[in-house]
């Protein structure tokens, strides 16, 4: 299970090292909000460490999605991280085709991430067991699910574990990987250990609680000697 931890700029990103990967966003712009190119790139010369970019929570525009997922491909994201925020299993499918092909016609090597939210019902989104086979369908490799709605609660308010659990199961039997994201404290790490995702990724955590903060490069650590 690796750790991935989300500076929101090249400061802080400095304090996140640690981390397996190193996960790009702005989260002034949402849960998963897009950073500028440039500060991609500029993380990406920071260490030999994999690079992940969120390129924001997006309502049906597979236009607009295709050529952001390109753009921070092209700045050096080896992950290319999308939100679906929108709902219908057959807009899912085309948006999801519009990002994969977006990254992988001209970086076949570079991986995409679907991500849904455990809080679907509350912003009227497609839920992450209906978007993970549709992400398989066309070509992705990582689905996701965090929160939407960042107001205090997590992961877990939302999806127990044994529904986690079969959702990670379920992305193995179609050849996907696993990532949870959304609030989670240190005290879900032990119950994340047993769902097993071979991603999680925080940041409130490593800001001590708040994601509006600075991440400590003490917290990171802790986080990861958990995990291991």
């Amino acid at each position: 299970m690796d750790l991935l931890v989300s500076p929101s700029s090249v400061a802080e990103a400095k304090y996140s090292l640690a981390a397996d990967i190193v996960d790009v966003k702005k989260p002034s712009e949402g849960s998963l909000g897009a950073n500028f190119p440039w500060v991609i790139s500029e993380i990406k010369s920071l260490s030999e460490k994999p690079v992940s970019a969120a390129i924001g929570d997006y309502s049906f525009k597979p236009g607009s999605a295709s050529q952001s997922a390109f753009g921070a491909a092209s700045a050096g994201a080896d992950y290319v991280k999308v939100g679906l925020m929108f709902e219908g299993e057959g807009n899912a499918l085309e948006f999801i085709e519009a990002v994969v092909k977006g990254v992988k016609w001209r970086f076949p090597e570079k991986t995409v991430v679907i991500a849904s939210y455990a809080d679907y019902d509350r912003v009227d989104a497609i839920s992450p067991f209906e978007m993970a086979p549709l992400a398989a369908k066309a070509g992705a490799d990582v689905a996701m699910i965090d929160t939407a709605v960042k107001d205090g609660k997590g992961l877990f308010d939302f999806l127990s574990e044994s529904e986690l659990t079969e959702f990670t199961e379920m992305n193995r039997s179609l050849s996907l990987q696993t990532a949870l994201a959304g609030s989670l404290k240190f005290e879900d790490i032990e119950t994340l250990k047993k769902i097993n995702p071979e991603i999680i990724g925080v940041r409130g955590m490593v800001c001590g609680g708040d994601r509006s903060a600075v991440i400590k490069p003490e917290l990171v650590e802790k986080a990861l000697n958990l995990v291991r």
